[in-house]
């Protein structure tokens, strides 16, 4: 089985199994959790909640997707631009983000060395989407957020 950014978590299973569990009881025909969790196994396509709950990957909540739109800054210059890359790094809490700018950016701040243009670039960001590398000001580098 392939996936994509579309598989559905195996945390979210189990609020479909819970939801399913709460409508059946509703209506007059309670299920245990067990038969709800083979249910929803049963309508991804799967043979049974054990297959399901094998099969599903791992997520990690990070903070953007690739294909996403996203705005912010980076070296404290505004930008609306595309998510075209996202790698999870080894300690698990931080994620190196390429981003495509829609116009590009200066990321000079001398006037002495003139415009220095860059339209794609790549930096490490923790969960809220805040790079770990800063400025000598102490700004962050990049800060990241869904448009």
């Amino acid at each position: 089985m392939t996936f994509s950014l579309d598989t559905p978590s195996a945390a979210t299973l189990k609020a479909e199994a819970k939801a399913l569990r709460s409508e059946r009881a509703l209506s007059g025909s309670p299920i245990s959790h067990g038969e709800a969790l083979e249910e929803v196994a049963h309508r991804h396509g799967y043979r049974d909640w054990n297959t399901a709950a094998a099969a599903i990957p791992d997520r990690v909540a990070g903070p953007v997707q690739v294909g996403q739109r996203v705005s912010g800054a980076y070296l404290g210059q505004p930008f609306l631009g595309l998510v075209i890359g996202v790698n999870l790094m080894g300690d698990m809490q931080h994620y190196a983000v390429t981003v495509k700018f829609d116009q590009p950016v200066n990321v000079s701040r001398s006037e002495l060395m003139g415009p220095i243009w860059r339209q794609r670039v790549r930096s490490t960001v923790d969960l809220r989407g805040i790079s770990i590398s800063h400025t000598s000001d102490g700004e962050p580098h990049m800060r990241i957020r869904r448009a």
